[in-house]
């Protein structure tokens, strides 16, 4: 055998350009590429948490401001909250979410209380309770419903007393949308406005998802319940008006900060109905809330009268007063009697008659209540632009 030839600068030349000894090409093994490591569920929540924060004007939270508690879990599903921790600033509160998330060829899927996923998730998590599938599995309703500003809900305090409106429509956070009110008085007990299922966020907040895709936050509390997925009913314990700010935010007196959200989102409180008041907005913490002719401004109380069936209203005679009622749908059937301003009736149905023009326009529309007689309504606060219960 002949004596092997050193290796010269051009043959390891030919090497490097992928050419070996005799000519033939060298097949180029390229290094394997690093496979990124399978992110974990917290890891996973956390990144859709920033990325809704980071649309928010209500916090900034890096990855080192979350609170991401998994309270539930088992093989490939998990339950829990996730809190974006805001600077303890006026203006600026937590943003968070409860979620649902599961393993799908080694990545998490997550969705958020509000959103279709969370519903359809639920339906198939063996974590959710037969409870909160109920609720969870009502197909959210387009944001406001459509026009219908209906909640069923009560104020967060006891039916029969009257608190006072510290702080009219303003932000979660202090931007738009104005979602939130302020309300302190009574006994101090903060309760559940409608009925649904609670659960802690973080220590002073509170949040109850309820049905047609709406949720409320109670923050600031003090002595707030510990929960994960408690069924409640209107009017339950929730805790104490507080000054609590775990999460970040701020509180120069003990409130609870009542906020409304409506398919993972907050949503303008003005126009709903809450405990039989309509919220109206003004300028940040300024407006108010009225019931029939009454009005009631900051520094005002608001009487809890519960919450307005959704075949229900509120009759507005424009100026207090009473509401003339008639047999049939028009002015020119016969009186049968009246009912006063900021009184609740129940409607059957509606029918066109002859046009009235009342605090909110002009209209046609006359409702058949319960008692068989009409009103017109122009008189009439329901919370929808149109009927409530059909047409007779």
């Amino acid at each position: 055998m002949g004596q092997l030839r050193p290796w010269t600068n051009v043959s390891m030349a030919l090497l490097a350009a992928g050419i070996l000894l005799g000519g033939q090409p060298a097949v180029a093994v390229a290094a394997p590429k690093p496979v990124p490591p399978i992110p974990t569920v917290t890891e996973a929540v956390t990144s859709k948490l920033l990325g809704q924060a980071e649309r928010s004007a209500t916090s900034s939270a890096a990855a080192e401001q979350t609170r991401i508690t998994v309270s539930r879990q088992d093989g490939r599903w998990a339950f829990g909250t996730a809190v974006a921790v805001a600077p303890r600033t006026k203006d600026a509160h937590p943003t968070g979410a409860v979620f649902i998330a599961r393993a799908d060829a080694g990545r998490w899927q997550v969705a958020f209380d509000g959103e279709a996923a969370f519903s359809a998730l639920a339906a198939e998590s063996p974590l959710v309770t037969e409870r909160e599938r109920q609720v969870f599995g009502t197909s959210p309703a387009p944001m406001l419903a459509g026009g219908d500003y209906r909640t069923g809900m009560a104020l967060p305090f006891a039916v029969g007393q009257t608190w006072t409106l510290t702080g009219g429509p303003h932000g979660w956070g202090g931007g738009a949308p104005y979602s939130s009110v302020d309300l302190s008085g009574g006994d101090q007990v903060v309760r559940a406005a409608r009925g649904g299922t609670a659960y802690t966020m973080c220590q002073g907040w509170i949040r109850v998802i309820h049905d047609r895709g709406y949720s409320t936050d109670y923050y600031h509390l003090w002595s707030s319940i510990s929960v994960n997925g408690a069924a409640v009913g209107e009017g339950a314990y929730l805790g104490y008006t507080g000054t609590d700010v775990t999460c970040g935010g701020s509180a120069t007196g003990r409130h609870v900060h009542f906020g409304l959200r409506q398919n993972s989102a907050y949503v303008a409180i003005a126009g709903h109905g809450i405990g039989k008041w309509e919220i109206v907005a003004g300028a940040a913490y300024q407006g108010g809330a009225r019931h029939g002719s009454a009005w009631a401004g900051i520094g005002g109380g608001v009487y809890n009268y519960g919450a307005l069936g959704f075949n229900q209203a509120v009759v507005d005679a424009n100026g207090g007063g009473t509401l003339t009622r008639r047999s049939g749908p028009g002015s020119g059937y016969g009186s049968l009697g009246s009912v006063g301003d900021g009184a609740t009736v129940t409607i059957s149905c509606s029918a066109n008659g002859t046009s009235h023009t009342g605090r909110y326009g002009t209209t046609a529309l006359w409702n058949r209540l319960s008692d068989g007689s009409w009103v017109s309504d122009a008189y009439l606060w329901t919370g929808v632009n149109g009927p409530v219960n059909g047409w007779c």
